[in-house]
């Protein structure tokens, strides 16, 4: 029996400043043109959760850039509650360019924390759909 839409549950909304910093670029090489976009800051907000990159904690998205406007990401990033609990987020997923510049992107984000409280995050299946922003990008995560 085909689903008419899958069930998903809203977590959160991440959003990552990654504008403000200069991303090194290694163009045209053998495996395409990668991009190293450093996360300056972010905040993960939801129904159950607040929280913030850290400062001065490594956070970023290992870009591959593609043909006709499409990229492939790979990101990395901490996030601490506003309770004290560490959350380690890493999510691949694809982006494209729009006419007006900006990008649509979709991407599928896996949380891991040893922390009992959000210990709920460990066991979901995330799915986001997000897009670039003027301070970097911005994605809804759903679980379904």
């Amino acid at each position: 029996m085909p689903l008419d839409a899958l069930p998903a549950d809203y977590i959160g909304t991440l959003s990552a400043r990654t504008n403000d910093v200069d991303r090194p670029t290694v163009a045209d090489g053998p495996f395409g043109t990668k991009v190293v976009a450093t996360v300056s800051g972010a905040t993960f907000v939801g129904p159950k959760i607040n929280a913030i990159a850290p400062a001065g904690v490594a956070a970023g998205d290992w870009l591959t850039v593609l043909p006709g406007g499409h990229f492939a990401l790979d990101v990395r990033a901490s996030f601490r509650t506003d309770d004290g609990a560490d959350i380690y987020v890493t999510y691949t997923g694809f982006g494209t360019r729009n006419p007006d510049g900006t990008a649509s992107i979709r991407t599928a984000p896996r949380f891991e924390t040893g922390d009992e409280r959000y210990a709920w995050l460990n066991n979901l299946f995330c799915v986001a759909v997000g897009k670039t922003t003027a301070k970097g990008v911005e994605y809804d995560v759903y679980s379904i």
